[in-house]
């Protein structure tokens, strides 16, 4: 039995556990949960669900350039944590218009990652702008409709953006296809960013 304790080299944050939780195995389980002290009240930690899109306009893409951390500066997808009470293509449009103004129609499932080492699944569609009318977002630097052969590949800010590109280029003219997840061999080791072989 442990009491959580915050690292001594930051102050405590408003999503810390109470002191008075501890880490230990209740009956039933097989491992370590924050249990209330007090009323044996049990604080599950799952993953977060992320949702998202490949966004295209007349062939181009969408992207937006960060302006929060992590990953300042550098290019994404429209991609955000799901709210409570919306559905996973809710999430992805309400993301395309918080950080690039946009409206989308969601046409179909892309891909699912799993992102373990940061508690988190990455749920991707793809979608088409109702229009082109884009701006930046309070979270986005600028935005960008890209030719395919025009993206930044190096100033890509994490994996599964890269993973997602890939895997919509992948996907392009098929109506049907198996939903990509995460990828394996070179495509899954690529870090820094860089334009996948064969892509």
């Amino acid at each position: 039995m442990s009491a959580p304790t915050t690292p001594p080299d930051r102050p405590r944050l408003p999503w810390d556990p109470p002191e008075h939780f501890e880490k230990r195995i209740p009956d039933g389980d097989n491992r370590e949960r924050l249990i209330c002290g007090r009323c044996e009240f049990i604080h599950y930690q799952n993953p977060k669900i992320v949702a998202g899109a490949v966004c295209t306009w007349q062939d181009k893409i969408l992207l937006a350039k960060r302006a929060i951390e992590p990953r300042k500066g550098f290019w994404t997808l429209p991609a955000g944590y799901m709210e409570l009470g919306e559905t996973t293509e809710q999430a992805a449009q309400r993301e395309a218009q918080e950080e690039a103004c946009a409206t989308i129609e969601i046409d179909r499932l892309l891909a699912m990652y799993s992102v373990a080492r940061i508690g988190q699944v990455q749920i991707m569609y793809r979608a088409k702008l109702v229009n082109a009318d884009i701006a930046a977002g309070i979270e986005s630097e600028e935005v960008a409709l890209v030719d395919w052969a025009d993206i930044p590949w190096e100033e890509l800010a994490f994996p599964t953006v890269v993973w997602a590109l890939a895997h919509f280029h992948d996907s392009r003219g098929k109506t049907e296809f198996a939903t990509y997840s995460n990828p394996t061999g070179d495509l899954a080791r690529m870090w820094p960013p860089k334009k996948p072989v064969g892509v």
